[in-house]
């Protein structure tokens, strides 16, 4: 018997071993549990939620019997203009709900109702545009403050989201996706975390000299 049959033999007794194993590991499992079924060893116990902001609707612009989230045993709800109907003639975008609000919002073809019952009330807009580097080589983040107080006052956000003080709110990408810090409402109400939307927040390209910062470990430890 040569070497390369030889080595074939040996690699089909680990196979037939380690499926042995395997198999009688299910049975010992499956016997414990008392059931018919045997237990999968891969078997997990719930799904994982961190990208549920990244799952795009089927139809975004369903109408309000068709969307899953209207009581359509109301008759009210068949009332309800549809969004597609409402959206005519807004500009368009190819995320979320396909309309960009904010240039729709700058054309003057909407005017977001500041107060709820004095349609005079003009809303206090903060032109302040908030710039957070970042450490990893995309472009920096830029918080555009007038996009968004000519939607939402102050209080919306500012102390339960984001402490309004320099260097007080540890941002990242996980946070977001999770729904927390910006994610409260992008991913939900606003435009989603999504590849397409990157640059809208990370708008500032880096500086042409930028490079890395070193770890705390290399400051510590420099390499000599």
């Amino acid at each position: 018997m040569n070497h390369k049959n030889k080595m074939m033999m040996l690699l089909s007794s680990a196979a037939l071993a380690i499926f042995a194993v395997l198999q009688a590991g299910q049975v010992v499992a499956a016997g414990a549990a008392g059931a018919d079924k045997p237990l999968m060893l891969a078997e997990v116990s719930a799904a994982n939620i961190f990208n549920r902001n990244l799952k795009k609707q089927k139809n975004p612009n369903a109408p309000p019997w068709e969307d899953g989230i209207h009581d359509t045993t109301n008759e009210a709800t068949f009332n309800l203009q549809p969004p597609l109907e409402a959206y005519k003639g807004l500009p368009k975008t190819s995320f979320g709900n396909h309309v960009d609000w904010v240039k729709a919002l700058d054309q003057g073809l909407i005017k977001p109702r500041w107060d709820r019952l004095d349609s005079n009330e003009e809303p206090f807009v903060m032109d302040l545009d908030i710039v957070r580097p970042v450490k990893a080589s995309v472009p920096d983040v830029v918080f555009p403050h007038r996009q968004h107080t000519e939607w939402l006052f102050c209080s919306n956000c500012h102390p339960a989201i984001f402490i309004p003080q320099k260097g007080a709110n540890q941002i990242n990408m996980s946070a977001i996706l999770l729904g927390k810090k910006c994610g409260v409402c992008h991913g939900k109400v606003s435009f989603p975390i999504e590849t397409k939307t990157c640059k809208k927040c990370h708008s500032k390209p880096k500086p042409a000299d930028w490079k890395p910062p070193l770890s705390e470990a290399t400051l510590k430890n420099p390499w000599k």
